[in-house]
């Protein structure tokens, strides 16, 4: 009877977790502890393990590891046909070793490292497709007994899930990186970019964008270069009425002043040397949708007033001609520059900043929202990934914790150009500090060493959110304009990570 009931038991878990295999398998991790959780009480044993080779170094690494030495045993990893488990991979078949001392397959290494004594090893191969994955191990059996066949079946069985559980989460991942990435490279294909954000700066600041989109009201965006303005603008034309007709892009410092006008507004054959043909500007181009003008601060004065016109009467006229042209256009401009102080020194018209200052909107630097780098850095390494066909999974702890205590002079951009950098350097399955190659002096990981990545993201914000209150003599009101974030979210900031005037 007691037998009877123990197989039930088994069977009852087996069913519970072939339900959750068949369910959910957007975290593997999570199921394949389960699994190990369930053969290792079910097989009444102490510790279990389970291994998985990585197909570049065809090393075994332990993917979980249960019991009092668990999180040790993690560190470490096992060589081809090295120990009980390399065997077990080597031959593809199942290991009962109820005496490991005399058993010349035992690596014992590891146990003597992390401190555990091992005297029995239940193992049994994972597979996909009859080809070998992984071990799935339990060691120990209570009340120092020996495994049986009975055990080493239902292990086998357990194994069977283990594979089944990780197949599926590969070819889960594996469809929704290929969703994403089609979906990115359908609106890239389209001239538009994905608007990646994780923080409440910014989160904060794409609420702001979709309430304002459906009005035609002029938006000006400030910010550092390559903070995403022009990202910015695209949602602002997307989640308007406009969306369906031209978003057109200028970038006003790109092209000299002789041929903006030109550019911005069209001529007339004839109006100047080499004007073989009529041309049509960027605003005829842009009717009845929107027109982004980049680097404004860079217009010339002498073309500034022609586009308060446009602002104020929705007319122009094309160079060499006489005749008014009429347009339906939304203006959304960007600047880097401090605007305020480029018309306090006369460089920039007051009447069309104020014209173009109707919506403001301020895009935060890379360095005050710490909470968008790992989710940037991640959507950037997927892209190229696909782009060098290359297979890296992710960033080491060491990598992660420099981009997070790095500056970024050059914001997004650079952010970009790092990860691009190391994805062509690195020959591993992961990004090391040393394939980021960023500028000495510019981070100071040292101070985040050891603590988890929530902890060091809350370090950077205290540390950042500080130094500005202090700049702004605590002033909150001036000190939350400068991060570009509400003071009421700025007084929770300080609130939360308990900063005070006096440390």
């Amino acid at each position: 009877m007691l037998a009877e009931n123990v197989d039930l038991r088994r069977l009852d878990t087996l069913i519970e977790i072939n339900t959750l295999i068949n369910s959910d398998y957007s975290d593997p991790n999570a199921l394949l502890t389960r699994i190990v959780e369930s053969a290792t009480r079910l097989t009444e044993g102490e510790a279990s393990s389970l291994l998985l080779i990585n197909p570049d170094d065809n090393k075994l690494y332990f993917e979980v590891a249960l019991g009092s030495k668990g999180p040790e045993v993690q560190r470490f990893s096992l060589n081809p046909g090295e120990g009980i488990a390399g065997w077990v991979v080597e031959k593809n078949r199942s290991l009962i070793v109820n005496d490991v001392e005399t058993d010349q397959r035992f690596f014992s290494n590891i146990s003597k490292a992390v401190g555990f004594s091992t005297r029995n090893i239940l193992a049994a191969p994972m597979r996909i497709r009859d080809k070998c994955v992984g071990v799935l191990e339990i060691l120990n059996k209570k009340e120092r007994k020996d495994f049986t066949e009975s055990d080493l079946w239902w292990l086998e069985i357990f194994a069977n899930q283990a594979a089944l559980a990780i197949q599926n989460a590969r070819s889960f991942q594996k469809a929704r990186e290929q969703i994403d990435l089609l979906s990115v490279q359908v609106t890239e294909s389209k001239g538009y970019h994905t608007l990646v954000a994780m923080s409440p700066a910014m989160l904060e600041k794409i609420d702001l964008v979709k309430r304002v989109a459906p009005t035609d009201s002029s938006v000006l965006i400030l910010g550092e270069s390559g903070v995403g303005k022009e990202l910015f603008a695209e949602q602002l034309h997307l989640n308007s009425r406009r969306a369906d007709r031209a978003f057109v892009r200028v970038n006003c410092a790109a092209l000299p002043e002789s041929l903006l006008e030109s550019e911005l507004f069209g001529h007339v054959k004839g109006a100047f040397t080499d004007a073989n043909r009529d041309r049509i500007g960027r605003f005829e181009l842009a009717d009845g949708g929107t027109i982004f003008l980049d680097e404004i601060g860079e217009l010339p004065l002498s073309l500034q007033a022609k586009l308060l016109r446009v602002l104020q009467e929705r007319t122009f006229e094309k160079v060499g001609a006489s005749e008014p042209i009429s347009v339906d256009v939304r203006i959304v401009a960007a600047t880097n520059r401090d605007i305020e102080e480029e018309v306090s020194e006369g460089r920039f018209r007051r009447d069309l900043y104020y014209r173009l200052n109707v919506l403001p909107l301020y895009v935060p630097p890379l360095r005050s929202r710490p909470e968008d780098i790992p989710e940037l850095a991640q959507f950037f390494l997927k892209r190229l990934n696909h782009e060098t066909k290359k297979q890296i999974r992710g960033f080491s702890d060491e990598a992660m914790e420099q981009l997070l205590s790095y500056s970024w002079p050059g914001n997004v951009r650079e952010l970009e150009n790092a990860v691009e950098r190391a994805v062509v350097i690195s020959r591993g399955d992961e990004i090391s500090p040393d394939d980021l190659v960023l500028q000495r002096g510019q981070s100071d990981g040292a101070r985040y060493e050891g603590n988890s990545l929530k902890d060091a993201v809350n370090m950077f914000k205290k540390q950042y959110l500080r130094a500005t209150l202090g700049r702004c003599e605590w002033n909150q009101t001036v000190a939350a304009r400068q991060l570009g974030i509400q003071r009421t979210y700025l007084s929770r900031l300080i609130k939360e990570l308990d900063i005070s005037r006096s440390e």
